[in-house]
């Protein structure tokens, strides 16, 4: 009888010891590390993974040999030395108590594109898609577009693959990114890898690592809002079950006595898993993390207009967490303004989605290595999701060729610096002015607004006076203190520029309160 016991427990535990010897000698690497990779030229390239702990594993790429040993946690991670752009096909090569080789490997320039839906907003969705997707034929530009699905465990498999841009992996790749790559890679001559991680309807908070957001009492409440959630969603869940049946038999009707259809119910951020603090960060981010990346890209704020002057706060902190974590030092990161968006007013206005605008523009000031893509001219007063994505990835490119790359091209507009009170009127002074301040339509500066003591803006008049000067005044002030420039949702006509043609930057010369302040 005892024997029989002990040949059925060698029968149960026998599934388990076959696991157990095909996971140990099993090299495991992060989805980001494939076939087909652009690696980053020019610094160091770490390579990581996991494996039996203490089990000796060497990297062969590039005429180079690095050997480690892996971890108690069984995770490893060794550093190529900076390899020079080549856009012939290599294979690495990772040997263990097994091999692994990663084929069809180039070396050039790797950017990452993060942000909610505008830069989520696929090529097939641009203007002209179809015949941008068609010509998508670049063997030497390398996607890698994370899934959205398989990050949040909604659907199981890989979180991406790197994959040669083609009209199939280029139609649901981020628009905005694609023409940035396309245009980078045409002007440099070398491979581009584009590293998309985007989620529409997300807020910068979903992209920070979670002790950031501790560490202050502006930001702790958006950790503190997922408890919250979390013990209301069963509730929410079911009235928003309650809501869209209500929706649908509205809809219904309506079709019937031929009405004006109802609106869909938005679903509550209870339910939004992507609007979770750290969730978009630990989710599609982290796992990509330490890859070696030339720069990034972010184009997001939309989401997060209810809380404009916190927006302010968090940015920066958002930045200095992705570098801290990332350990590449401060690696250039350029941010998308919010274009112009909704009705066209005929007053100075105050409004959050301007100073969204304002928190991205000051947080590039006082940030080093960043730079503001402004777009105020492209948006579309009707639509959130402009579809003009093609100038604002040659913005983006251009941007990073000026001053990333060192070209000789001016590729960024005029940015406002400094002002002062001169008798009635305000003196402004701007950099990066080219050969000079000008207008794009050749007549009078526009959408200017200057304010006295009591707050009140008025539209104004404004005068080039210099190479990188501009004179502000008002009959209706005449002790001004403030101006401000496009800084309604839509200016109608924001025309300073320099020689680029490309629009200034909406500013304000203030610090006063917004709509939103002391909202967290």
């Amino acid at each position: 009888m005892k024997k029989i016991i002990q040949i059925r427990i060698v029968l149960l535990l026998f599934p388990l010891i076959v696991i157990s010897n095909c996971l140990k000698g099993e090299i495991r690497l992060p989805a980001i590390l494939s076939d087909s990779m652009i690696l980053q030229r020019n610094q160091p390239i770490p390579i990581w993974g996991w494996a039996e702990p203490g089990e000796k594993i060497t990297v062969n790429f590039g005429g180079q040999s690095v050997e480690t040993e892996t971890e108690v946690s069984g995770k490893w991670l060794v550093n190529l030395k900076p390899l020079e752009a080549n856009a012939n096909p290599q294979t690495l090569s990772i040997t263990g108590s097994e091999k692994i080789d990663l084929n069809g490997i180039l070396i050039g320039e790797v950017w990452l594109l993060t942000g909610q839906s505008n830069m989520q907003w696929e090529l097939q969705q641009a203007n002209n898609g179809e015949e941008e997707v068609s010509k998508a034929h670049h063997s030497h530009i390398r996607l890698f577009n994370v899934s959205r699905g398989v990050a949040f465990k909604k659907h199981e498999g890989v979180l991406a693959n790197w994959q040669e841009c083609t009209p199939a992996s280029a139609r649901k790749f981020s628009a905005a990114g694609y023409f940035f790559g396309l245009d980078l890679h045409q002007n440099l001559n070398v491979p581009i890898g584009l590293i998309n991680s985007s989620y529409g309807g997300s807020q910068v908070e979903a992209w920070m690592p979670e002790e950031y957001l501790l560490a202050s009492d502006d930001f702790r409440p958006c950790v503190e809002r997922t408890e919250i959630w979390e013990k209301e969603r069963p509730a929410v869940q079911a009235k928003f079950e309650q809501d869209l049946k209500n929706w649908e038999e509205a809809v219904k009707q309506t079709e019937i006595n031929g009405e004006k259809l109802p609106r869909k119910p938005r679903v509550p951020d209870a339910l939004r898993d992507y609007r979770i603090a750290s969730s978009i960060y630990n989710n599609m981010i982290a796992p990509l993390i330490p890859y070696a990346i030339k720069g990034a890209f972010w184009y997001q704020g939309e989401s997060n207009e209810e809380r404009a002057e916190q927006y302010g706060l968090l940015l920066p902190v958002f930045i200095k967490s992705w570098r801290e974590k990332w350990g590449q030092g401060d690696f250039p990161f350029g941010i998308i303004q919010l274009p112009n968006f909704r009705e066209v007013c005929e007053t100075p206005m105050d409004e959050a989605w301007s100073h969204i605008r304002e928190a991205q523009r000051r947080t590039v000031v006082n940030t080093v290595n960043s730079g503001l893509i402004v777009i105020i001219d492209i948006g579309e007063a009707n639509d959130i999701h402009p579809r003009n994505k093609l100038d604002v990835g040659n913005r983006m490119s251009l941007w990073a060729r000026e001053k990333v790359y060192g070209e000789n091209i001016k590729g960024t507009p005029p940015m406002y610096v400094r002002s002062g009170v001169k008798d009635e009127k305000i003196e402004i002074w701007f950099e990066e002015v080219g050969t000079g301040l000008q207008t794009k339509d050749g007549g009078d500066l526009a959408e200017f607004a200057i304010a006295g003591a009591d707050k009140k803006w008025y539209w104004a008049k404004a005068k080039i006076v210099g190479k990188d000067k501009i004179e502000v005044w008002s009959d209706k002030v005449l002790s001004p203190i403030a101006v401000r420039y496009a800084f309604n949702n839509n200016p109608a006509n924001p025309n300073l520029t320099n020689e680029t043609g490309l629009p200034a930057s909406p500013f304000r010369t203030d610090d006063w309160a917004d709509p939103t302040t002391g909202k967290r």
